[in-house]
């Protein structure tokens, strides 16, 4: 089993901007009231929807993500959510503000801040985790009473999604999912895994913020000046901060750098229950390896597929998906078993 990540920086499958519908890119020029001279699509990311920092005759910049509403519905529902979310997000914290949306040739497009910045080296270098641990202290401070304008979208609650999409160890156990390949000292507890992820869904409900859902290293970027901003909003939901900590950790493994400690020194693992760390990492372990599928056999750069985003285990390919998304679970799913591993002294 690899213990290497996948290049974050260069996992994304998308279309470039003189790939899209001759209308769509009218709009979106209309909208910025100036003609695009140049496109950057965005390297990063695990799905196909069409994403760039475009510059206009002006010299203005814009982010812009765009998805297909007969392909990738679901994409758009996830960009119009992230658009109410970044809405409403308290006006300090370091994310991408919205500009606009709009439909054009049917597509899809929202527009928001252009972040200059890159992700972070892997592994964590001690100097960029500080700036990335300092400013999401920031915003777990300021999603722990959540704003008005946030809970009136109806978010969803991390102990639900938890029930119906993150917790698969009983579902191995019983037999109804396949046993996903393990690292040795995990082979044989199977009844440990299953009682560790099933505190989870109270956990999470006794929680009163808010939690990114979805942060990952590749959900990240550091600007020149070496500020961390936090992308990608359309997973927000009631739930702990450090349930978001546990994943941001697991996906920018640092070998030996006591990834424990960085845990219990956070606040926003101030209020976790004594176990919550374990919890979490069971749980994330047979998320992302019962969803990674078997390790692929082709060169992932021939587009050989594994599970689409947001799919559970059972989910297939969808077109446009990164042929490189089965090898980030695999990856987080055997980094959160072998810090679990280490912390409960398997061998």
């Amino acid at each position: 089993m690899s213990a290497t990540p996948p290049p974050y920086h260069q996992t994304a499958v998308r279309p470039d901007w003189r790939d899209l519908p001759d209308g769509l890119r009218e709009a979106v020029g209309g909208r910025l009231g100036a003609s695009v001279v140049a496109a950057r699509t965005a390297t990063a990311g695990f799905t196909g929807g069409f994403a760039a920092v475009l510059t206009t005759a002006t010299g203005a910049r814009v982010f812009v993500k765009a998805a297909d509403l007969a392909r990738q519905r679901h994409l758009a529902d996830w960009y119009a959510r992230e658009l109410a979310v970044l809405a409403r997000l308290p006006a300090d914290l370091p994310v991408p503000r919205p500009h606009w949306a709009l439909d054009a040739a049917g597509w899809y497009a929202v527009g928001l801040d252009a972040v200059d910045g890159r992700t972070p080296r892997l592994p964590w270098d001690p100097a960029e985790l500080d700036a990335v641990l300092a400013g999401y202290a920031g915003v777990a401070a300021a999603l722990a009473d959540p704003p008005a304008g946030l809970t009136a979208l109806g978010l969803p609650r991390l102990a639900d999604l938890a029930r119906s999409d993150i917790l698969w160890w009983e579902e191995v156990a019983a037999g109804r999912e396949p046993v996903p390949p393990l690292i040795p000292p995990a082979r044989d507890r199977l009844p440990e895994l299953v009682a560790l992820e099933s505190r989870l869904p109270g956990y999470a409900a006794a929680a009163p913020g808010l939690a990114h859902g979805d942060l990952r290293v590749d959900n990240v970027l550091l600007d020149p000046a070496g500020r961390a901003w936090f992308c990608d909003w359309n997973w927000l939901c009631h739930g702990p901060a450090w349930f978001d900590l546990a994943g941001l950790l697991i996906t920018g493994y640092a070998d030996g750098a006591g990834l424990d400690a960085v845990f219990a020194a956070h606040p926003a693992a101030v209020d976790a229950p004594p176990d919550a760390l374990d919890v979490t990492l069971a749980a994330l372990a047979g998320y992302y390896l019962t969803a990674a599928g078997p390790p692929a056999t082709a060169d992932p750069a021939s587009g050989a597929g594994t599970v689409g985003p947001g799919a559970g285990p059972a989910g297939g390919n969808p077109a446009g998906t990164s042929a490189l998304l089965g090898a980030h679970r695999r990856f987080s799913g055997e980094q959160a078993l072998r810090w679990l591993a280490a912390r409960q002294g398997w061998h």
